[in-house]
């Protein structure tokens, strides 16, 4: 995405201010951003085109190491003026943009995308965005917050750390390879490329590992990505024997770059988000990016002709401000104009990115990438770099007050409502007849809804990622004597916590948390894509299964979403061995001795993906947010309870709260009911108390 060729021009290479430029990898980065670009607009077309970002990567890879290799760093300084290269030629165009993502984000987004954008704008300012995404990604209830408009900021946090710490790599190893060539060139040489091979086979390897047991993770850490821009590095050290073996072998030449082309095109086709990635499948875009480089054919036969074609060569040029402009214009043009993109308007998304980059070449990039006025002397880049991270700062901080202010107000109000809650508060707007269901007034204003979650999530007290960190956490009360509690489920549990706090300040309950991500509790293996996975979560249940059916609790609440399959069993078979297997829990429990209520799974209330998100958009028309009854999933764990007695398992079903018959609301009494698409937020679940605790009570009263 980044840098430029060394060497003398060739046929199939231009001159650009005082630059070689070789028109194959020109041509190379516009085919790779015209692949994302496709893929963020019309991923139905192109489900592969984010490989353009991995065609990227290997470019950049060749290109640095290219450099370093002609110019090897010997001393600090020269460390100093490479990187400061680097700010000058990436900073002034990806400042401009992040913040001017900042401004149109605090103006047209809705209040609930201000923090996490803001957020991820600090990580993006710093380059550690991938990083920020690794970090979410192993998070379950991240995947109903909306895109961020700088989530693309990933790849260059990855290439930016690949040019911090390559160069000392090679500094390093050119030091090594002095001494063991004793100052011949091309012995020397020859030991960086091997120690550099030995970099790029460990993180090939490691992101074979990652991307099996963990592929959301592994798609954004750059230890996973770095064999990429290694790929290109070998093929930068190892380039004069590749020139010497191809140099008079035209067609063959001709032959391998476009089977380098077919075989990027080809991935961005037959690739798509279900294929675990990076893994061995970014060995399709990666070696067909070697491939073209390799070959650098310039016959009339080969893909440099059409490469060199005047509006190839300028989109590869002006490749850099088009990803980062295309993004955030997708991302925010719905709510610049009040709905989703058409046809037509997908194609002025192109056109404005289009104008954006060009511009951003010309003014920006162009006039600050040289030695003046930003170069000379060098500290004046760091100086650059230093104040616009500072003003990117202030700026996010700007906005996060804002945010603060408005959460602030409503929490205020919302406490004043909680102190005095009337009638139709909450949950009794459907619970007392002439309660207006979306209530009269809108107490939990959407911002505060979206991070309105139980306390294990501010606690740290969930079983996320690969399940292995089993933690467990108690609430309520203290008291000596109190009744102990065990709450038993998936996130679909954990919602239910701030209920159960509730009951335990009045009734002195100590509850105990037993919660997990996706894994729903049942005794056979369910499937996550990973044996490892796999394993752990079923060592999970196992443990939790153990440890609750020993006689040590008074009462067991248990509720699960039942969303992933079990392993083995045929799709249409599912729904009665869910069945099945919860009911092997609830026999495993109730051999132990101990009551058991089993809360029936909440419905989703809506078909969009974020409640608080649409709900800031509709603050006049509340009723554009809610969802068909007929959306309400089926709970195998509800029907295997049903099946027990009420003395033995008691079915708890609040449906009726959340839900009139035809409608499920996502505001009820002033209280928006979800912090995502189906988790509810801790004060609709606070609401609910007064309905689950006869249940409670009855259950503790007959163990």
């Amino acid at each position: 995405m980044t840098g430029l060729a060394a060497g003398a021009p060739r046929v199939d290479q231009r001159v650009s201010g005082g630059r070689a430029v070789r028109r194959d990898i020109e041509g190379l980065r516009a085919v790779a951003v015209a692949l994302v670009v496709v893929y963020h607009l019309w991923p139905a077309a192109l489900p592969g085109g984010f490989v353009g970002v991995d065609v990227f990567l290997v470019v950049s890879g060749f290109l640095i190491t290219t450099h370093l290799l002609e110019h090897p760093p010997r001393r600090p300084g020269d460390l100093a003026a490479f990187w400061g290269r680097r700010i000058r030629r990436l900073l002034p165009a990806s400042f401009l943009v992040l913040l001017v993502t900042l401004a149109l984000s605090w103006l047209f987004a809705p209040i609930t995308q201000w923090g996490e954008t803001a957020r991820q704008i600090l990580a993006s300012t710093f380059y550690v965005e991938n990083w920020a995404l690794a970090a979410s990604s192993v998070d379950y209830l991240a995947a109903d917050t909306a895109p961020s408009p700088v989530q693309h900021f990933w790849s260059l946090g990855v290439e930016e750390q690949f040019y911090l710490g390559w160069p000392i790599l090679v500094l390093a190893l050119a030091w090594v390879a002095r001494r063991a060539s004793r100052g011949a060139d091309d012995r020397s040489r020859a030991w960086i490329t091997a120690g550099l091979a030995v970099v790029v086979v460990a993180s090939f390897a490691w992101s074979l590992h990652l991307t099996a047991a963990d592929p959301a993770r592994a798609y954004f850490e750059t230890p996973v990505r770095v064999w990429e821009l290694g790929a290109g590095a070998l093929l930068a050290g190892l380039a004069p024997a590749v020139s010497r073996g191809l140099r008079d072998r035209v067609a063959l030449r001709s032959l391998l770059a476009w089977s380098g082309v077919a075989t990027i095109v080809v991935g961005a086709f037959l690739i798509d988000g279900s294929t675990p990635f990076p893994g061995t499948a970014a060995l399709v875009p990666v070696l067909g990016t070697v491939a073209v480089i390799a070959a650098h054919a310039d016959s009339p036969r080969s893909p440099t002709r059409a490469f060199a074609l005047r509006p190839v060569q300028y989109l590869g040029s002006i490749s850099y401000s088009v990803y980062l402009w295309h993004w955030p214009l997708i991302v925010l043009f719905p709510y610049v104009v009040g709905h989703e993109r058409n046809l037509l308007e997908s194609g002025a998304v192109v056109g404005l990115t289009l104008v954006l980059a060009a511009l951003t070449k010309r003014y920006v990039e162009d006039r600050l990438r040289g030695s003046r006025p930003l170069g000379v002397p060098l500290w004046r880049t760091y100086v650059f770099m230093a104040v616009g991270m500072a003003v990117l700062t202030l700026a996010v901080t700007g906005v996060r007050a804002d945010l603060d202010r408005v959460t602030r107000a409503s929490a205020e109000r919302l406490t004043a409502a909680v102190a005095d809650p009337g009638a139709c508060f909450g949950a009794a707007a459907l619970a007392n007849d002439g309660c207006e269901p979306h209530g009269t007034e809108l107490l939990l204003e959407p911002a505060s809804a979206a991070a309105d979650k139980p306390d294990p999530y501010r606690d740290d007290c969930w079983v996320l990622g690969d399940f292995t960190d089993q933690k467990v956490c108690t609430y309520g009360s203290t008291a000596p004597g109190a009744s102990e509690v065990a709450l038993i489920g998936n996130s679909h549990a954990g919602h239910w916590l701030p209920a159960l706090q509730e009951i335990a300040e009045a009734e002195n309950l100590r509850i105990t948390t037993y919660l997990v991500s996706e894994c729903f509790t049942v005794p056979v293996e369910i499937e996550f894509g990973s044996a490892e996975r796999n394993a752990a979560c079923m060592a999970w249940n196992e443990r939790v299964l153990r440890e609750t059916s020993d006689g040590r609790f008074d009462l067991l609440v248990v509720s699960n979403r039942t969303a992933r399959p079990l392993a083995g069993v045929a799709p249409q078979d599912q729904a009665d061995a869910a069945e099945q297997a919860h009911r092997a829990s609830l026999e495993r429990w109730r051999e132990g001795g101990t009551p058991v209520v089993v809360i029936r799974d909440t419905p989703y209330a809506t078909e969009i993906k974020n409640v608080p998100d649409c709900i800031a958009e509709h603050l006049d028309d509340l009723a554009a947010c809610d969802g068909d009854r007929g959306r309400e999933q089926p709970d195998p764990l509800a029907r295997a309870a049903a099946s027990f007695p009420d003395d033995e398992v008691a079915l708890v079903d609040l449906t009726d709260l959340i839900c009139a018959d035809e409608t499920c609301y996502s505001t009820v009494g002033g209280v928006i009911v979800y912090f995502d698409s189906g988790h509810l937020t801790g004060t609709f679940a606070r609401s609910l108390a007064p309905y689950l605790r006869p249940a409670v009570m009855s259950a503790l009263a007959a163990s």
